[in-house]
């Protein structure tokens, strides 16, 4: 697949595809719409201190992890059209009740349940898989990712421009925010009507079991129960920090905590009943596929969109503070991290879907991950203006990259649990965001910056070992089993 083909409308699939990312750009639109604002916020509402900004962001993207996880079993179930169109719709509510509240509690409230919709990620990603091959999911994947990505750079740009220059006065930053969320709404109800989950009736494909991942082995089974830990343990460190914040008294604290142990246990629970009655059974050799892929995936998306997600919070006000810019400057300079999206991450699926090994592409981008954020670690008040910004812009090159490389994997592994596997690899998005934005409560940027660059190297030395080159990864169809074709036969029955 060609980038001039993206031009051809006529073509259904070329429509679907933007279609999803659009509806992709708005949702994340929504999901960055605060941080470009931060210091507006500071300024307007005397209730507020930098601490509680930072625990904002931390609450931005804790409830996406258990979101991803459960739209991710959605998918698998309802079909893409569905989740993403009521997902918009209903993630308009908390963003409306962000834009309007008038207390530090009511704030942090709206932005924990508004970080759902950065689940509308994985929805995109298996809506594409139904609509293209496995020869061109790299560059499709990595299209839709990167254009819809894009939203929070586009929020960057237009967001204090629309606060501060259209609406004006005290309360612009909370109408922009109300006008973003209507936006995701309206377009949430003609997504319904835009697209259908695939071309044809039967290109949706159920999985066997709902509730918690097919896996093939005794041992995948163990993995994929150590890796459902970080998932909902690390929403430990947001109770932690609010706690600390003073939001929540000890005993919540001990209700939160306990909430998430028994989160914990239930999704173990699920994992372990769904298998092993399976695994006891026999799974059909064609059937089976390598955990340990899925595994390298979750550690490599944490070190790179969780990477993302942390820089893209903190990167506005960072260039405030250093080189003492104004908040429109600010967030203009930063948008040029997410603005790399445009390109750099079609352009890593491209280079997956052209190289002939995604393996390797995927081992290349982690590495310059590491190598990029060292070198935005440098950086500090005495370094030019533009040399910061050409390093977040190569840095950016890197982590889009990897992350389209990424997603031009996932379709390959397991096609019927193309929701699931892409939902767990999303989560652990968020779980590094989270790990992040926590540990940035704690450090000055540079070191902060540094902290990233040995993730992505821990990352990389995990794709070495465990991530394996999927089969039928450049194909004309996907790889069909034996359990697939029985499903297929069962659904047209």
């Amino acid at each position: 697949m060609h980038a001039k083909e993206l031009l051809e409308v006529e073509r259904r699939e070329i429509r679907a595809l933007h279609y999803t990312w659009i509806a992709f750009f708005l949702t994340f639109y929504v999901w960055f719409n605060m941080a470009p604002l931060a210091t507006s916020m500071l300024q307007t509402e005397s209730y507020l201190t930098p601490d509680h900004i930072k625990l904002f962001l931390i609450a931005n993207v804790a409830l996406t992890i258990p979101g991803r996880v459960i739209v991710g079993m959605a998918l698998d179930r309802f079909g893409p059209r569905r989740v993403f169109s009521i997902l918009m719709v209903v993630m308009a509510i908390p963003t409306w009740f962000f834009a309007f509240g008038d207390s530090a509690m009511q704030l942090f409230v709206a932005r924990l349940f508004m970080s759902i919709v950065g689940a509308g990620f994985v929805v995109g990603i298996h809506m594409t898989a139904l609509w293209f091959k496995p020869r061109d999911i790299g560059f499709a994947e990595g299209f839709y990712a990167g254009w819809g990505n894009f939203g929070s750079a586009a929020a960057a740009i237009t967001i204090p421009t629309v606060a501060l220059q259209f609406f004006g006065g005290d309360d612009g930053w909370r109408w922009a925010i109300a006008l973003s969320g209507l936006l995701m709404a309206l377009y949430g109800v003609a997504y319904w009507f835009l697209i259908t989950d695939g071309p044809a009736v039967g290109t949706h494909k159920k999985a066997r079991k709902s509730g918690a991942l097919e896996v093939s082995t005794w041992k995948d089974l163990w993995l994929y129960c150590l890796f459902i830990v970080p998932l909902y343990g690390v929403l430990g460190l947001l109770v932690y920090r609010t706690q600390a914040m003073g939001f929540l008294s000890a005993t919540g604290a001990i209700v939160c905590y306990s909430a998430i142990v028994l989160m914990v246990v239930y999704q173990i629970y699920k994992a372990i009943s769904v298998n092993v009655p399976m695994i006891k059974a026999g799974i059909p050799e064609d059937d089976k596929y390598p955990f340990k892929s899925v595994a390298a995936l979750n550690v490599s998306y944490f070190a790179n969109f969780g990477a993302e997600l942390a820089v893209v919070s903190m990167l506005p006000m960072f260039f405030a503070a250093t080189w003492k810019l104004d908040p429109t400057a600010a967030g203009l300079i930063a948008s040029t991290f997410a603005f790399v999206n445009l390109w750099a991450r079609p352009l890593g699926g491209y280079i997956s879907d052209k190289v002939g090994n995604r393996r390797l592409v995927m081992l290349i981008y982690m590495f310059g991950i590491g190598v990029g954020f060292a070198l935005m670690g440098m950086l500090n008040a005495e370094w030019p203006l533009f040399i910061a910004v050409v390093f977040t812009i190569l840095c950016s090159v890197f982590v889009q990259g990897a992350e389209g490389a990424t997603f031009g994997i996932i379709p390959s592994i397991k096609r019927r649990l193309t929701g699931q596997i892409s939902g767990m690899a999303g989560a652990y998005g968020n779980v590094g965001a989270v790990f992040y934005l926590f540990i940035y409560t704690f450090v000055e940027p540079n070191q902060f910056f540094y902290i990233i660059a040995v993730g992505a190297l821990i990352a990389w030395i995990v794709c070495y070992f465990w991530l394996a080159e999927p089969e039928y990864a450049f194909g004309d169809e996907y790889k069909m089993s034996s359990v697939d074709r029985q499903i297929a036969a069962e659904s047209n029955y």
